[in-house]
């Protein structure tokens, strides 16, 4: 029997047997410590009430990177040389970011719109030269439903690159209106129908109240 172990030890068998052993351990304790790194992220990210599209994404993010290196050290203990094929990962990334720079800065401001918050499904925004009410907020795009019952697709780096301005942010908000009479009409008398009909609408604030500019 020490013969036996002696020639597999010589043949470098059970140095072999041990680096897969070795290898295999690393990948598969390496997997479930990803996996709980990915739970940890999503739920510290619901407990942020970010959206479930954010939450999903970027546990996935975590998962697929940690693996990625979990993989790398599970080779590198089988003695493969890692150094080149981290090198053609870094180019492959290279290519696949310049590839998809536009949908990846759509990714990032609609990360940063997410977290951030300007807006929320239901207010009513203007931005990108467009003006309707935010029906979806997702990764890419964003979508608003116009008055006149269109649906717009705005990518979010259109949206992030624009002023944003949204009118229902507030729970009180001032309209000025521009109200035209004839000149022969009684001024005194037009103020206080308008007055009136300011005073009976309940949507009108009595706190502040309707004031004239001029």
């Amino acid at each position: 029997m020490d013969d036996v172990l002696a020639k597999l030890t010589e043949w470098g068998i059970i140095d072999g047997a041990m680096r897969v052993v070795l290898a295999l351990l690393i990948f598969c304790v390496g997997r479930l410590v990803a996996r709980l790194v990915r739970r940890i992220v999503e739920r510290l990210l619901e407990k942020a009430k970010q959206e479930h599209a954010l939450v999903r994404f970027v546990g996935n993010l975590v998962y697929f990177a940690l693996l990625a290196f979990i993989i790398i050290a599970a080779l590198s203990k089988l003695g493969i040389q890692t150094a080149s094929f981290i090198a053609v990962l870094g180019a492959a990334g290279l290519a696949v970011g310049l590839a998809l720079q536009g949908s990846l800065a759509n990714f990032a401001a609609g990360v940063l719109l997410v977290i951030f918050r300007p807006f929320k499904v239901g207010d009513y925004v203007e931005a990108a030269g467009k003006a309707g009410v935010v029906e979806d907020i997702e990764i890419f795009t964003t979508t608003l439903l116009t008055v006149d019952n269109k649906k717009v697709v705005v990518p979010n780096a259109k949206l992030c690159a624009d002023n944003i301005t949204n009118y229902t942010a507030m729970d009180t908000r001032r309209v000025d209106l521009v109200i035209g009479v004839s000149y022969d009409a009684d001024l005194k008398q037009t103020r206080q129908c308008i007055a009136e009909v300011l005073g009976a609408d309940e949507r009108i604030l009595k706190d502040p109240p309707p004031r004239r500019s001029s």
